[in-house]
């Protein structure tokens, strides 16, 4: 069974991680979420779930507005030759969330490890960086070094790639 989104909080918060979660209709695109600018502080997420050639998946995690090339981004994070978009049934199983609510939070359920995640090094310059916990129904805000400190307790320690154009 996927974590819910209050047992990530209780992860977070074991590991004496602070956070703010911001309730909110569901958000299903970029540009849904861009309506909660002003009020939610701090680099905005998106997440594009990939699998490769050799049923390798990645988890990259990049500005709202990033640009992302992906016949060419295979060469930047490692891939066996160009990606695809992995399948809602493996979004599930991997990461425990449904398409719309792609996080770097959903790592805690890849118990396993088979997700490589790859964080854009333009992302990892807003001192704090905003997520879903595990449902487009909320965000929250988390520090830069901590959203590290929580991808490493989960045994997924990130690659920080210049992977936008």
């Amino acid at each position: 069974m996927p974590k819910s989104p209050e047992e990530l909080l209780g992860h977070l918060e074991a590991l004496g991680i602070e956070t703010t979660t911001h309730r909110h209709a569901p958000l299903f695109t970029v540009a849904d979420s861009q309506s909660l600018r002003g009020l939610i502080e701090g680099g905005h997420t998106k997440n594009l779930f990939l699998k490769d050639k050799k049923d390798r998946f990645f988890l990259v995690t990049v500005d709202e507005d990033a640009v992302v090339d992906l016949k060419s981004i295979h060469h930047k994070i490692g891939a066996s030759g160009r990606v695809s978009f992995g399948k809602p049934d493996k979004l599930m199983e991997l990461l425990g969330v449904e398409p719309g609510s792609v996080t770097a939070f959903g790592v805690v359920n890849d118990v396993d490890g088979q997700v490589t995640v790859v964080l854009d090094a333009a992302l990892m310059e807003n001192e704090t960086i905003n997520a879903h916990p595990l449902t487009n129904a909320a965000t929250t805000s988390i520090s830069r070094d901590d959203l590290v400190r929580f991808l490493e307790s989960t045994r997924h320690s990130p690659l920080v790639l210049k992977v936008t154009e």
